[in-house]
């Protein structure tokens, strides 16, 4: 199973240089993760950050708002474990280096990654380049919501996969 995955996240460039604040993922069978971090000081954001991800947190896009999608960081990677459940997922991202290491984060060092978990993610941007970088479709909706910006990466791989021959 494909898992479409984003995160939003602090980075400093210092110790612990990334910091997760969101997290949205979107598996191929439609079904949807959405979690933000309640433990980020959300403070030391950049001003870049703090006008264009923080507003959108907790905004989950969806009609059901009544959900608490603030959850303690340990607690979104065991959320995750029961999202993914026995399955053999194939993770998928969009200039996905930052998000997989905020990802792998959740469940300690990338060796502590669940058993049958793949210790990479595969990148939408590294296959369009390879097809020779065609024209994605345009992202409509809120950017820099990560549950948003996961199901424009599921769009985005699906219009390349069509492009690929058979």
């Amino acid at each position: 199973m494909k898992y479409f995955l984003d995160t939003e996240f602090m980075e400093s460039g210092h110790l612990f240089p990334i910091t997760l604040l969101s997290i949205g993922i979107v598996a191929e069978d439609g079904r949807e993760f959405y979690a933000v971090n309640a433990e980020a000081d959300r403070t030391l954001a950049n001003d870049w950050v703090k006008e264009n991800v923080i507003p959108f947190l907790g905004n989950d896009l969806r009609s059901d708002t009544s959900k608490d999608y603030w959850m303690r960081h340990v607690d979104i990677g065991h959320a995750l474990l029961e999202f993914v459940g026995d399955d053999k997922p194939e993770f998928w991202g969009y200039y996905a280096d930052y998000d997989w290491v905020v990802f792998a984060q959740l469940f300690g060092k990338m060796i502590d990654l669940p058993k049958g978990w793949p210790m990479y993610c595969r990148d939408i941007k590294q296959m369009c380049d390879s097809m020779g970088s065609p024209k994605l479709p345009e992202q409509t909706s809120i950017e820099h919501n990560a549950l948003a910006d996961a199901r424009w990466s599921k769009i985005a791989y699906e219009f390349l996969s069509e492009k690929v021959p058979a």
